[in-house]
């Protein structure tokens, strides 16, 4: 959850910057990453290990890193034409076939999910070369478009011929070799400015799609388990989503909204880059663990406690989640005093709840999580109602 904003931020609530929206085929393209984000929440079912948590934040980071790089280039190049609409279309086939390599990734089909990334980066390439055209000053540099996208594919493509574990180390090498180029040329180079209002928009949309997909999981298991215990949990898994929801809408998304507005060229470009881009990884990988935690509870919903690996990615999701708006916080100028009020108990009580779990039934483990993520939403309206009336005096 987000820091309340203060009182002339909320007179502005609601009032995002003018400026595109999403288009059907952004949409579209929006419906693979749900295939691909129920894969990898449904990879940490059950009871899972600290090293398929680890598999699970391995493999999520290129197909999230790959949506952030297609809403950069959808929000700098507007075109409809059928060359961009064909690529993207083949972005959506190349991550199908890396949602379907998930099951295996890390075993025998890490092969198919590298050619599937492979693949994606060439849609990039295309995406991009026509601004390698430009007149100046808003020409692309040829050499950015070949190294962070041509060069890369190969790279990936070139590693489904890597045996694993090495293929792994390959992958590692080749993400940070992409985040150092992007780290380095610091927003230089872009043929336009980012439409800020599509930023928040669309990464407010995909924290739509890993929540949905937390309501699928609930509904899914407790269609296969069907007791009233399973009902109960449910209801409150429901309770705790939607806390999420209505904290991270009222107050996350109208932060941003407005720190961006406010920002010039290069400075809103540097919060897209860190605040949509590497801490809402944080964001959304916390939401899809609550996902799988929350599937599990439902179905453990008649045993006395939970896994101790579901308990894990349930509460310690949650904990994430605080975690990463915190960050979020701090990166907008926040003073660090006035995060902490709600960042640490947010990070503390489910973690807390972590280490009492093996004493818990599963309902009073969602319930005492469902219960802290609503605290923090009174606490977040709270603050804004007496800042309100402050401003007011």
């Amino acid at each position: 959850m987000s820091t309340p904003q203060s009182a002339a931020e909320a007179d502005n609530a609601g009032h995002p910057e003018a400026g595109r929206h999403a288009d059907w085929l952004e949409l579209f393209l929006d419906l693979v990453f749900v295939a691909l984000a129920s894969q990898l929440a449904h990879q940490l079912h059950g009871d899972p290990s600290p090293r398929d948590f680890a598999v699970f934040l391995g493999l999520y980071f290129p197909p999230w890193w790959l949506w952030i790089n297609l809403m950069v280039s959808a929000n700098l190049f507007v075109d409809n034409s059928p060359r961009r609409r064909l690529l993207m279309l083949s972005a959506m086939l190349c991550i199908a076939v890396m949602a379907c390599a998930v099951p295996g990734a890390d075993t025998d089909r890490g092969s198919v999910y590298a050619l599937g990334y492979a693949g994606t980066r060439l849609v990039l390439l295309g995406l991009w070369w026509p601004a390698t055209k430009y007149p100046e000053p808003l020409r692309v540099p040829r050499w950015r478009p070949l190294s962070y996208c041509l060069a890369s594919g190969l790279l990936w493509a070139g590693s489904a011929a890597v045996p694993a574990p090495w293929q792994y180390v390959v992958w590692a090498v080749l993400i940070a070799a992409e985040m150092a180029l992007l780290l380095t040329a610091r927003g230089r180079g872009l043929p336009a400015r980012l439409d800020t209002g599509h930023v928040v928009e669309r990464v407010g949309l995909f924290v739509i799609i890993v929540l949905g997909e937390s309501v699928i999981a609930l509904v899914t298991s407790a269609d296969h388990t069907w007791t009233p215990g399973a009902g109960v949990v449910g209801v409150l898994g429901f309770v705790l989503l939607a806390a999420l929801w209505w904290s991270y809408f009222d107050f996350g998304s109208t932060s941003a909204e407005l720190m961006f507005a406010r920002a010039d060229d290069r400075r809103a470009y540097l919060l897209a880059r860190d605040v949509g881009g590497f801490l809402h990884f944080f964001v959304t990988a916390g939401v899809l663990c609550m996902a799988a935690g929350l599937a599990t509870a439902v179905e453990e919903a008649d045993h006395a406690r939970l896994p101790t690996g579901a308990a894990w990615v349930l509460a310690g999701g949650l904990a994430l989640y605080h975690a990463a708006h915190a960050a979020i916080a701090l990166r907008y100028g926040r003073p660090p005093a006035s995060v902490a009020v709600w960042a640490v108990p947010g990070i503390g009580i489910p973690l807390l709840v972590v280490w009492a779990a093996g004493h818990l039934p599963p309902w009073l483990v969602v319930l005492l999580l469902a219960a802290e993520a609503i605290a923090h939403l009174f606490y977040a309206r709270t603050v804004q109602r007496r800042r309100l009336a402050a401003a007011t005096l």
